[in-house]
């Protein structure tokens, strides 16, 4: 270990396991400045006039700093939580600090990649270096079985090679002692004032408590797979729509990076290998390796994935009036009871499941002939397991624009309804 002082900068991958920019660094460095910044712009209206985070998602994000920042400090360390743009404030706490590097986890998404770069170019003006590391997928894109400019456009395609070819690296060690600057600066967690939102109450009918943080995320992990053995049935189950364990809601902690994609995979291997091997088991991983997929066709197609025709270049039909279509699905009321019941889960919880999503997509783009543009980000705004990669990734594929041979995804509500909902159990708990 050197005298050298590495700043680590979080950003979606909040936690101390599996982590390797955390690991390396303390690895490499006798000193170690971890940051967290708290970007406003992340807290402002977007060009769609929705809230770019809304405040389950924002909440679920201090809850999860609060988590780390306390691990941080059981190691011996601190994590320093600053609000700012990130070109501007992370090298000034690397000159405070004499920082000699920093590292980071690449993303995938432009404005993310962005703001990556407007630091990088900052700092390479100090004569500093931005490492940049690859960590929040399944896989690490060095070892697919092709360059990221040719993988398939077809989910399939790229499974059946990566399933056959690609193998999944171990998980990073968890570091025992962590090393800041005795002058570090003390921080406090922030709330939701200060971030410029309303605390909002969760509705009791909630599927989950989703609490921010690692230790809430590996007791979910925990609680899944090993007290409840629910991940037995995972694949018969995965379609429900009430009750916490008809799917894992592992989510939420993947999408802040409380729970490391690769951990996951490794958790179900040791399940597999002392309570059995099944489809729920496959079922799974295939979920993560979709959630990879996303991630490497938006480093594969770039912007392409935000605007209208996809990477695709397909026009759309809207309907005259679809800004009133538009308002009546968002706020519950388009009279069609299953459409009105997911929207209203997630209006009032932040979190609907992945077969409500679907049909609510679908209905928007397919019936009301909606621009799916807007879908994606009143979700962006909703959800509290948002991100980029998945979200916009999944609404262009529902649209047809995006990753999926056929034309549309057209889902036939009602049948759908009567196939999942079958005594409309669900219907009447959100709305009765």
């Amino acid at each position: 270990m050197s005298g050298k002082t590495i700043l680590v900068w979080f950003r979606n991958d909040l936690r101390i396991h599996d982590n390797e920019i955390l690991w390396e660094a303390t690895q490499k460095a006798s000193t170690i400045v971890p940051v967290y910044c708290l970007d406003p712009r992340y807290f402002t209206q977007t060009s769609f006039g929705t809230q770019k985070t809304g405040n389950f998602r924002a909440q679920f994000l201090l809850e999860s700093l609060a988590d780390l920042k306390s691990s941080l400090q059981q190691l011996g360390g601190d994590l320093l939580i600053v609000k700012g743009l990130p070109g501007e404030i992370l090298p000034e706490i690397c000159k405070k600090y004499n920082v000699d590097e920093v590292y980071h986890h690449r993303e995938v998404a432009s404005e993310e990649t962005a703001i990556s770069s407007d630091v990088e170019d900052t700092l390479w003006k100090m004569q500093l270096n931005l490492k940049h590391f690859i960590g929040h997928t399944m896989h690490h894109k060095e070892d697919l079985p092709f360059p990221i400019k040719d993988i398939p456009d077809v989910f399939t395609k790229f499974r059946k090679k990566v399933e056959r070819e690609a193998e999944i690296r171990p998980s990073f060690d968890t570091p025992t002692q962590i090393n800041v600057p005795k002058n570090l600066e003390q921080s406090n967690i922030p709330t939701l004032d200060d971030l410029g939102l309303v605390h909002s109450t969760v509705d009791n009918r909630q599927v989950l408590n989703f609490k921010g943080g690692e230790t809430e995320g590996l007791k979910r992990l925990k609680h899944y797979l090993w007290d409840t053995d629910s991940l037995k049935t995972y694949k018969k189950t995965r379609n429900g729509l009430l009750g916490a364990d008809y799917s894992s809601k592992f989510s939420p902690w993947l999408a802040a990076g409380c729970l490391s994609p690769r951990a996951i995979y490794w958790e179900v291997k040791q399940y597999e290998k002392e309570r059995g091997a099944n489809d729920s088991t496959y079922w799974l991983i295939f979920e993560l390796l979709w959630r990879d997929y996303f991630r490497f066709m938006f480093k594969k197609h770039g912007t392409s994935y935000f605007v209208e025709e996809g990477f695709k270049g397909k026009s759309q039909e809207y309907a005259d009036n679809q800004i009133l279509l538009f308002e009546n699905w968002k706020n519950a009321k388009t009279g069609i009871p299953f459409v009105d019941a997911n929207m209203k889960e997630l209006n009032l919880t932040g979190f609907m499941s992945n077969r409500g999503r679907q049909n609510v997509a679908s209905y928007l783009v397919n019936d009301l002939k909606v621009n799916w543009t807007w879908g994606a980000a009143y979700f962006e705004e909703k959800l509290i397991d948002y991100s980029p990669a998945s979200n916009w990734g999944n609404w262009a594929y529902i649209a047809g624009v995006g990753n999926d041979p056929r034309d549309n995804r057209y889902f036939n509500i009602e049948k759908q309804a009567s196939e999942y909902d079958p005594k409309g159990e669900y219907v009447d708990f959100w709305l009765k």
